[in-house]
Protein backbone atom coordinates (compact mmCIF):
# COMPACT_ATOMS: atom_id res chain seq x y z
CA UNK A 1 0.00 0.00 0.00
CA UNK A 2 0.95 3.85 -0.45
CA UNK A 3 2.58 5.99 2.50
CA UNK A 4 0.56 7.96 3.82
CA UNK A 5 1.16 10.32 6.83
CA UNK A 6 -1.25 12.77 8.16
CA UNK A 7 0.93 15.20 10.33
CA UNK A 8 -0.91 17.62 13.21
CA UNK A 9 0.43 20.85 13.90
CA UNK A 10 -0.17 22.44 17.40
CA UNK A 11 -1.19 25.51 18.26
CA UNK A 12 1.37 27.19 19.59
CA UNK A 13 4.05 26.72 16.48
CA UNK A 14 0.85 27.73 14.41
CA UNK A 15 1.06 31.16 16.96
CA UNK A 16 4.62 31.53 15.80
CA UNK A 17 5.01 32.32 12.54
CA UNK A 18 8.84 31.60 11.65
CA UNK A 19 8.43 28.29 13.24
CA UNK A 20 5.52 27.90 11.16
CA UNK A 21 6.95 28.30 7.53
CA UNK A 22 9.73 26.16 9.09
CA UNK A 23 7.25 23.60 9.30
CA UNK A 24 5.55 24.01 6.39
CA UNK A 25 8.57 24.29 4.06
CA UNK A 26 9.32 20.57 5.77
CA UNK A 27 5.36 19.31 5.29
CA UNK A 28 5.56 20.54 1.91
CA UNK A 29 8.55 18.78 1.19
CA UNK A 30 7.33 15.25 2.37
CA UNK A 31 7.02 13.08 -0.72
CA UNK A 32 4.42 10.35 0.20
CA UNK A 33 0.67 11.18 0.68
CA UNK A 34 -0.22 13.69 3.20
CA UNK A 35 -2.91 15.32 5.65
CA UNK A 36 -2.35 18.50 7.54
CA UNK A 37 -4.66 18.89 10.81
CA UNK A 38 -3.98 21.74 13.12
CA UNK A 39 -4.83 22.95 16.08
CA UNK A 40 -5.24 26.79 16.98
CA UNK A 41 -6.57 27.19 20.36
CA UNK A 42 -3.79 29.92 21.97
CA UNK A 43 -5.25 32.21 18.82
CA UNK A 44 -8.78 31.16 19.78
CA UNK A 45 -8.68 31.83 23.49
CA UNK A 46 -6.46 35.32 22.55
CA UNK A 47 -9.49 36.57 20.79
CA UNK A 48 -12.25 35.53 23.04
CA UNK A 49 -10.74 37.29 25.32
CA UNK A 50 -10.59 40.32 23.34
CA UNK A 51 -14.16 39.55 22.79
CA UNK A 52 -15.36 39.36 26.49
CA UNK A 53 -15.61 35.69 26.44
CA UNK A 54 -13.15 33.64 28.62
CA UNK A 55 -12.03 30.19 27.50
CA UNK A 56 -12.99 27.85 29.72
CA UNK A 57 -10.77 24.19 29.44
CA UNK A 58 -11.39 20.31 31.20
CA UNK A 59 -8.07 18.30 30.84
CA UNK A 60 -6.87 19.53 28.00
CA UNK A 61 -10.02 19.92 26.17
CA UNK A 62 -12.25 22.94 25.33
CA UNK A 63 -15.75 23.91 26.50
CA UNK A 64 -17.51 25.25 23.71
CA UNK A 65 -20.37 27.70 24.12
CA UNK A 66 -22.29 28.91 21.58
CA UNK A 67 -20.23 32.19 21.66
CA UNK A 68 -17.17 30.17 21.54
CA UNK A 69 -18.69 28.35 18.86
CA UNK A 70 -19.02 31.13 17.17
CA UNK A 71 -14.83 32.27 18.23
CA UNK A 72 -13.32 29.05 17.17
CA UNK A 73 -15.13 28.96 13.54
CA UNK A 74 -13.47 32.09 12.89
CA UNK A 75 -10.54 31.54 13.91
CA UNK A 76 -9.93 27.78 12.41
CA UNK A 77 -11.56 28.09 9.35
CA UNK A 78 -10.87 31.41 8.58
CA UNK A 79 -7.79 33.10 9.76
CA UNK A 80 -5.38 30.16 10.17
CA UNK A 81 -6.84 27.60 7.82
CA UNK A 82 -6.54 29.99 4.56
CA UNK A 83 -2.82 31.44 5.95
CA UNK A 84 -1.99 27.75 5.81
CA UNK A 85 -3.25 26.81 2.68
CA UNK A 86 -1.99 30.28 1.67
CA UNK A 87 1.51 29.96 2.30
CA UNK A 88 1.54 25.63 1.22
CA UNK A 89 0.56 27.12 -2.33
CA UNK A 90 3.17 29.33 -2.29
CA UNK A 91 5.71 26.20 -1.49
CA UNK A 92 3.98 24.75 -4.94
CA UNK A 93 2.04 22.55 -2.36
CA UNK A 94 -1.51 22.14 -3.85
CA UNK A 95 -3.54 22.67 -0.58
CA UNK A 96 -7.43 22.29 0.06
CA UNK A 97 -8.37 23.96 3.35
CA UNK A 98 -11.22 21.75 4.38
CA UNK A 99 -13.69 21.45 7.82
CA UNK A 100 -15.45 18.37 8.49
CA UNK A 101 -18.59 19.80 6.92
CA UNK A 102 -16.73 20.00 3.63
CA UNK A 103 -17.47 17.58 1.49
CA UNK A 104 -19.05 15.69 4.28
CA UNK A 105 -16.24 14.51 5.18
CA UNK A 106 -16.14 13.89 9.00
CA UNK A 107 -19.65 13.47 10.58
CA UNK A 108 -19.89 13.99 14.38
CA UNK A 109 -22.23 14.00 17.23
CA UNK A 110 -22.69 17.09 19.66
CA UNK A 111 -20.99 15.17 23.03
CA UNK A 112 -23.44 13.51 25.39
CA UNK A 113 -23.38 15.31 28.88
CA UNK A 114 -21.84 13.22 31.39
CA UNK A 115 -19.79 14.51 34.29
CA UNK A 116 -19.08 17.74 32.08
CA UNK A 117 -21.06 19.55 29.70
CA UNK A 118 -18.83 20.28 26.54
CA UNK A 119 -21.53 22.21 24.63
CA UNK A 120 -20.79 22.71 21.24
CA UNK A 121 -17.87 19.35 20.70
CA UNK A 122 -18.17 16.84 18.35
CA UNK A 123 -17.37 13.22 18.81
CA UNK A 124 -16.24 11.95 15.52
CA UNK A 125 -19.06 8.92 14.37
CA UNK A 126 -17.98 8.90 10.32
CA UNK A 127 -15.25 9.84 8.62
CA UNK A 128 -15.64 9.70 4.21
CA UNK A 129 -12.34 7.81 3.04
CA UNK A 130 -14.00 8.30 -0.80
CA UNK A 131 -13.76 11.79 -0.69
CA UNK A 132 -10.53 12.09 0.16
CA UNK A 133 -9.47 9.22 -1.69
CA UNK A 134 -10.76 11.71 -4.52
CA UNK A 135 -8.99 15.08 -3.01
CA UNK A 136 -5.58 12.53 -3.38
CA UNK A 137 -6.50 11.49 -6.69
CA UNK A 138 -6.32 15.12 -8.22
CA UNK A 139 -3.14 15.87 -6.52
CA UNK A 140 -4.83 17.59 -3.82
CA UNK A 141 -3.34 17.57 0.25
CA UNK A 142 -6.25 18.55 2.22
CA UNK A 143 -5.57 20.76 5.22
CA UNK A 144 -8.07 20.42 8.03
CA UNK A 145 -9.50 22.60 10.85
CA UNK A 146 -10.93 21.27 13.83
CA UNK A 147 -14.17 21.69 13.02
CA UNK A 148 -16.83 18.92 12.11
CA UNK A 149 -20.78 18.88 11.38
CA UNK A 150 -23.65 16.67 12.53
CA UNK A 151 -25.00 16.69 9.01
CA UNK A 152 -28.33 18.58 10.63
CA UNK A 153 -26.55 22.42 9.59
CA UNK A 154 -24.56 22.12 13.40
CA UNK A 155 -20.80 22.64 13.53
CA UNK A 156 -19.19 21.00 15.94
CA UNK A 157 -15.38 21.71 17.67
CA UNK A 158 -13.40 18.91 17.65
CA UNK A 159 -10.82 17.82 19.34
CA UNK A 160 -7.60 18.41 16.45
CA UNK A 161 -5.84 15.20 17.69
CA UNK A 162 -8.99 13.03 17.68
CA UNK A 163 -9.33 14.51 14.08
CA UNK A 164 -5.87 13.32 13.01
CA UNK A 165 -6.23 9.37 14.65
CA UNK A 166 -9.96 9.23 13.18
CA UNK A 167 -8.80 10.30 9.65
CA UNK A 168 -6.01 7.72 9.90
CA UNK A 169 -8.19 4.98 10.98
CA UNK A 170 -10.74 5.80 8.26
CA UNK A 171 -7.74 5.10 5.58
CA UNK A 172 -5.76 2.30 6.83
CA UNK A 173 -7.97 -0.19 4.97
CA UNK A 174 -6.14 1.64 1.50
CA UNK A 175 -2.67 2.86 2.81
CA UNK A 176 0.02 2.44 5.24
CA UNK A 177 -0.51 5.17 7.70
CA UNK A 178 1.97 7.07 10.01
CA UNK A 179 0.49 9.80 12.15
CA UNK A 180 2.78 12.56 13.31
CA UNK A 181 2.36 15.11 16.00
CA UNK A 182 4.26 18.13 16.13
CA UNK A 183 4.88 20.30 18.05
CA UNK A 184 7.11 23.07 20.45
CA UNK A 185 8.74 20.67 22.53
CA UNK A 186 11.35 17.73 21.00
CA UNK A 187 8.93 15.02 22.15
CA UNK A 188 7.22 13.58 25.34
CA UNK A 189 9.25 14.41 28.20
CA UNK A 190 10.29 12.78 31.71
CA UNK A 191 10.66 16.52 32.77
CA UNK A 192 8.96 19.51 31.75
CA UNK A 193 11.51 21.85 32.41
CA UNK A 194 14.39 19.80 30.58
CA UNK A 195 13.62 19.75 26.71
CA UNK A 196 16.44 17.02 26.10
CA UNK A 197 14.51 14.58 28.27
CA UNK A 198 12.51 12.98 25.93
CA UNK A 199 11.06 9.87 26.57
CA UNK A 200 11.87 7.74 23.09
CA UNK A 201 8.96 4.95 23.55
CA UNK A 202 6.23 4.96 25.30
CA UNK A 203 4.03 1.69 25.78
CA UNK A 204 0.41 1.04 26.50
CA UNK A 205 1.67 -0.87 29.69
CA UNK A 206 3.97 2.27 30.30
CA UNK A 207 1.78 4.57 29.78
CA UNK A 208 -0.68 4.02 33.12
CA UNK A 209 2.66 4.50 35.47
CA UNK A 210 3.51 7.90 33.06
CA UNK A 211 0.12 9.28 33.92
CA UNK A 212 -0.09 8.37 37.75
CA UNK A 213 3.44 10.10 38.02
CA UNK A 214 2.07 13.00 36.70
CA UNK A 215 4.90 12.56 33.87
CA UNK A 216 1.87 12.94 30.87
CA UNK A 217 -0.56 15.24 31.99
CA UNK A 218 -2.95 18.05 30.50
CA UNK A 219 -3.81 18.30 26.81
CA UNK A 220 -0.48 14.95 26.26
CA UNK A 221 -3.63 12.85 27.73
CA UNK A 222 -5.86 13.14 24.76
CA UNK A 223 -2.94 13.00 22.55
CA UNK A 224 -1.77 9.85 23.54
CA UNK A 225 -4.99 8.03 24.07
CA UNK A 226 -5.86 8.81 20.63
CA UNK A 227 -2.34 7.15 19.52
CA UNK A 228 -3.32 3.93 21.43
CA UNK A 229 -6.75 3.75 20.00
CA UNK A 230 -5.76 4.53 16.09
CA UNK A 231 -2.79 1.99 16.60
CA UNK A 232 -5.54 -1.02 17.84
CA UNK A 233 -7.54 0.12 14.36
CA UNK A 234 -5.05 -0.32 11.85
CA UNK A 235 -2.70 2.99 11.85
CA UNK A 236 0.86 1.41 11.57
CA UNK A 237 2.68 4.17 13.70
CA UNK A 238 2.24 7.35 15.89
CA UNK A 239 5.10 9.98 16.98
CA UNK A 240 5.27 12.76 18.82
CA UNK A 241 8.12 15.13 17.49
CA UNK A 242 9.52 18.92 17.18
CA UNK A 243 7.70 20.63 14.58
CA UNK A 244 10.83 21.51 12.51
CA UNK A 245 12.31 17.32 12.33
CA UNK A 246 9.86 16.27 9.82
CA UNK A 247 12.85 15.71 7.65
CA UNK A 248 14.62 13.35 10.13
CA UNK A 249 11.51 11.40 9.56
CA UNK A 250 11.36 11.53 6.57
CA UNK A 251 14.98 10.38 6.14
CA UNK A 252 14.18 7.57 8.84
CA UNK A 253 16.51 8.84 11.95
CA UNK A 254 15.52 7.99 14.80
CA UNK A 255 13.63 11.57 16.79
CA UNK A 256 10.83 12.35 19.06
CA UNK A 257 9.02 10.09 20.64
CA UNK A 258 7.14 7.15 19.10
CA UNK A 259 4.04 5.21 20.95
CA UNK A 260 3.34 1.70 20.24
CA UNK A 261 1.64 -1.09 21.86
CA UNK A 262 4.55 -3.29 22.85
CA UNK A 263 8.07 -3.30 22.55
Amino acid sequence: MKKLTIVKIGGQVVDDQTGLNQFLKQFSSLDSLKILVHGGGGQASKISSQMGIEPQMVAGRRITNMDSLKVVQMVYAGLINTNIVARLQSLNCNAHGISGADGNSILAIKRPVKEIDYGYVGDIIKVDSNFLKQLFSIGSVPVFCALTHNGNGQILNTNADTITAELGVALANDFDVDLVYCFEKKGVLQDVKDDNSVIPHITENAYPDLRKEKVITDGMIPKIDNAFDALKRGVSNVFIIRFDELKKMKSENKTGTRISLKY
